[in-house]
């Protein structure tokens, strides 16, 4: 399992830093009063059936860390939000969404940052997720801490948090930027199961600095571990382009997409272990390399193996009349 070394990456966390943001393009026009996206989709449930989650992409600061694979940058702000803007954004996406049974506010940060959620909107956000039957938010695991308690006393249904593992693979991981450690990420699991609050983890299919021939193997033992953590979600991203720094990354040949192959075998073994819900991001799966005479009923096989927990035989091919 070999790791690949750019020579022009740097090695310290704050020359990394400025590598990241010196090839950054430009942010998108946000409003600090209205998300950036929201939608409602199907998930599997932890109890078995699938049903409708509203997602609201709240429109906030950038987050501290400047992680070397991230695009989440592009739609935020260089300034904090005042109190009273987050609870707005909900109310907006929420009078404006069907109904739905559970919520996700993502940030493009870390919930738990009074600098990006003002501690004083955790009860009218509290208030606002009501009706719903869980509530789950992303964060740093540094971050799992007093707020964390707080906001969960608040709340009046199920709070899940989700946290970015990336990679079991600890030399990837530390060139990600995230200021991360294995044993920090188990340290903040065992906070949150201690507090009866579930945990997702994200997990990177085939990240940068990683032999592709390993990206499977590597992704297996990140589920492993996710599941050693207590995780009752896994979420499966497969790696993309669309910060700069990645493209860098690309050109020096240290980061490839990984195949649909490779995205739909880490979904299987995740499946199989049957300890958790796991999911495969389908976002923007069309850029991922594919045969495409096969590429759309492989697409809808993975829709059904995230809804149902179950994946069947990959289908065949009509036109060349192989598994792809």
């Amino acid at each position: 399992m070999n790791l690949v070394t750019p020579l022009s990456f740097p090695e310290t966390a704050a020359e990394r830093d400025r590598w990241t943001l010196a090839f950054r393009g430009p942010r998108e026009v946000v409003d600090p009063n209205i998300p950036y996206a929201f939608l409602v989709e199907e998930e599997c449930f932890a109890e078995g059936e699938a049903g409708p989650v509203a997602t609201i992409f709240l429109t906030n600061r950038e987050c501290p860390w400047h992680c070397t694979m991230c695009d989440l940058w592009r739609h935020t702000l260089t300034h904090p939000l005042i109190p009273g803007q987050v609870p707005e954004q909900i109310r907006f996406a929420l009078e404006r969404l069907p109904s739905a049974r559970q919520l996700k506010l993502y940030n493009s940060g870390s919930f738990f940052d009074p600098k990006a959620i003002p501690v004083e909107d955790y009860p009218e956000i509290a208030r606002l997720a009501t009706h719903f039957e869980r509530v789950i938010v992303e964060s740093h695991p540094s971050l799992i801490g007093r707020n964390c308690l707080l906001f969960q006393e608040l709340l009046h249904c199920k709070l899940e948090v989700a946290m970015g593992l990336e990679t079991a693979h600890p030399a990837v991981l530390d060139k990600l930027n995230k200021r991360m450690t294995l044993d920090g990420y188990a340290a903040a699991a065992r906070r949150l199961l201690k507090w009866d609050i579930d945990l997702r983890s994200f997990i990177l299919v085939q990240p940068p600095f990683m032999d592709p021939e390993a990206a499977l193997y590597w992704a297996e033992r990140s589920i492993d571990f996710a599941l050693a953590c207590q995780a009752t979600a896994v979420s499966l991203i497969p790696t993309r382009p669309g910060n700069g720094g990645m493209e860098e990354l690309a050109r020096l040949g240290e980061f490839i997409l990984p195949e649909l192959t490779t995205l739909e075998a880490a979904l299987a073994y995740g499946i199989a272990q049957g300890d958790a819900r796991v999911f495969l991001d389908l976002w923007d799966i069309d850029r991922f390399p594919a045969r495409p005479c096969c590429f759309n009923l492989r697409v809808e096989a993975l829709r059904k193996s995230n809804l149902l927990q179950r994946t069947d035989a990959i289908p065949l091919c009509a036109s060349c009349s192989e598994v792809k």
